[in-house]
């Protein structure tokens, strides 16, 4: 996952909130176990949020069809 690692760091460094929910929800489709995957997803879901980013609505779903937010 170093590719990816450094991709996410470097969209941190830039402040490019867009490409940490891309990024983030690339992380959770990899993610072997399933708290790394809504760690990740959780991320996404939060950059969404702050970047008022279209997918954050489809991002909560996710999260609370798997009873990681309330809905």
């Amino acid at each position: 996952m170093s590719d990816l690692d450094d991709r996410l760091l470097a969209a941190h460094t830039r402040g490019d909130r867009a490409a940490l929910v891309t990024l983030y929800c690339e992380a959770a489709e990899t993610a072997q176990e399933d708290e790394a995957r809504y760690f990740y997803l959780t991320h996404a879901y939060v950059n969404a949020l702050e970047g008022d980013h279209p997918q954050a609505p489809a991002l909560r779903a996710r999260l609370v069809a798997a009873g990681r937010e309330s809905a």
